[in-house]
């Protein structure tokens, strides 16, 4: 079976050493974790963990229901990259003398649809919102100048077709 990327929506309650315990049930089955985003989701005091894995959709059919065996999980759900809306953020710090002598950094900046959110005397920090591909390559084309710090955040993701999940916690509650 061909392997793919697959993004992991997991619906739960944000409890002490849950994190530990679905970043195991991936362990054990030899799959990488490519990125991991938690945040808050559209239902409140409900965490949304967005986990992005190159796996086969046999195996992530496998890795959902032990997840769903995890108390606090409320749901569970994959999707193909075909079947989500998706980005990625980055932030890129560089020395603030190149931005005036090295003109080639203005012009990377404006193609790449990036922003300058910061300006010091030294140092200037870019944000990049896009597919990781976009970033990379921004990285590539910023790298010969001298890049300071550099970090991506994982997949922030939605799907294409609604996911129903408000309906399914009214039923769990009744």
């Amino acid at each position: 079976m061909e392997k793919v990327l697959y993004t992991i929506s997991i619906y739960t309650e944000n409890n002490l050493g849950l994190l530990n315990r679905i970043s195991s049930i991936f362990l054990k089955r030899h799959i990488n974790i490519e990125s991991l985003t938690a945040s808050s989701s559209e239902i409140e005091n409900v965490t949304r963990l967005i986990i992005v894995v190159s796996s086969t959709e046999e195996s992530v059919k496998k890795i959902i229901g032990q997840i769903e065996k995890q108390v606090e999980v409320i749901k569970a759900y994959y999707h193909t990259n075909e079947e989500s809306i998706y980005l990625q953020s980055a932030l890129f710090k560089i020395k603030s003398k190149l931005l005036f002598e090295e003109r080639q950094i203005q012009n990377i900046i404006k193609k790449s649809n990036a922003q300058i959110v910061t300006v010091t005397p030294e140092f200037f920090v870019i944000e990049k919102s896009g597919r990781k591909e976009e970033i990379e390559t921004l990285y590539d084309e910023l790298l010969p100048y001298g890049i300071m710090q550099f970090v991506r955040s994982g997949r922030i993701s939605v799907t294409k077709e609604e996911m129903k999940i408000s309906e399914i916690l009214k039923k769990q509650l009744n």
